[in-house]
């Protein structure tokens, strides 16, 4: 037997742990040769089932994250569906609006022009009604502060009784649908002498 013989024959009396046997069972009773070979498998298997459940939790999370965001974004659509229709109908408001203060005081108590006009000043009303039912509402800044988030000012005037940036004239309203802008007040803006 050579010397490479017996230090391989020395080697193969290790096994996966290192602990050296004579080619005899091992010791039942020996410690470490049970707890090793069944802890490690163990071992594995728990790891295994804590990363699988992390897995699971995180897609789990990332599903009701996906639900709530398609729910609030179908709602929101929902909601402003009748942006279109509504920015539509304004320009029929601004109309109806027009056509009533076109009518001289003078003529306002004419006996076929009282009854016309109560009826464009009834339907005008109702139609504002009707769009505050479904969100939209008017914004009338007159005398309030310029705000370019909500107005679009067309002239600026020297005024010496408003403020400098006060709204001194609503051209147009402005509205918005549920808190959302359709269109801005189109309005004249205080400036110093």
């Amino acid at each position: 037997m050579t010397r490479t013989d017996s230090a391989m024959d020395n080697a193969g009396n290790r096994n996966a742990a290192g602990i050296e046997h004579t080619g005899g069972k091992p010791d039942a009773g020996a410690p470490g040769v049970e707890a090793t070979r069944s802890d490690q498998p163990r071992q594995r298997v728990e790891a295994e089932l804590a990363d699988t459940t992390e897995k699971l939790l995180r897609a789990l999370a990332e599903q009701q994250n996906i639900r709530r965001q398609m729910q609030r974004e179908r709602d929101e659509a929902v909601r402003f569906a009748s942006a279109r229709l509504a920015e539509d109908l304004l320009n029929t408001l601004d109309n109806l609006r027009r056509a009533i203060e076109s009518v001289p005081v003078e003529a306002s108590d004419h006996t076929v022009v009282k009854p016309l006009l109560a009826g464009v000043e009834a339907t005008e009303r109702n139609l504002l009604e009707t769009l505050a039912r479904h969100g939209v509402q008017k914004i009338d800044p007159s005398g309030s502060a310029f705000d370019p988030h909500h107005h679009h000012a067309i002239f600026q005037r020297p005024d010496a009784t408003a403020a400098e940036g006060t709204v001194i004239e609503v051209l147009q309203p402005g509205y918005t649908l549920h808190g959302r802008l359709l269109r801005p007040a189109m309005v004249g803006v205080a400036v110093p002498e």
